[in-house]
């Protein structure tokens, strides 16, 4: 595992203090004039910058291939989805598909359009019936999905 601190990764801090021991979520990576990496941290609704020798690495945000993998995972378990509206049948997965191909390009917009509308189709889907077990892989999918749009694009 690459152990270096990105855009996106989830850290825990370790130096002693107000924040010791928080987690949060890397907004930005910077140098500073001595070129000693300076890291901003989300923590709840604000953010402090750390040096990076005070985190510790939690979790690396979803690389491009974990990404593509996860729509794959969704694809699968859409099949098994039995009240979907036939429009929505047809819909999702073109969707889905449509999003595989657009992640690479890293159109923004158009990634944001495709993933919000698969959203919204799963939203409305899951009111109909929450408790169906194809929600176990779907739910973690989707957010995978949505941590690297949030922190890639």
């Amino acid at each position: 595992m690459n152990n270096k601190i990105e855009k996106g990764d989830i850290v825990v801090i370790n130096k002693s203090g107000k924040y010791y021991q928080q987690v949060g979520e890397v907004s930005e990576v910077d140098y500073n004039i001595f070129f000693v990496k300076i890291v901003l941290v989300k923590l709840g609704n604000q953010e402090e910058t750390f040096e990076e020798k005070n985190l510790q690495l939690q979790t690396k945000k979803p690389s491009l291939q974990e990404v593509i993998t996860s729509i794959d995972k969704i694809l699968e378990q859409v099949t098994q989805i039995p009240h979907l509206p036939t429009q929505e049948k047809v819909e999702l997965p073109n969707r889905l598909k449509y999003l595989k191909l657009d992640i690479p390009k890293l159109d923004k917009q158009l990634v944001q359009t495709n993933f919000d509308s698969i959203n919204k189709i799963l939203a409305v889907t899951r009111e109909v019936d929450s408790s169906a077990s194809f929600w176990q892989e779907i739910d973690p999918n989707l957010e995978k999905i949505s941590w690297w749009i949030r922190t890639s694009l």
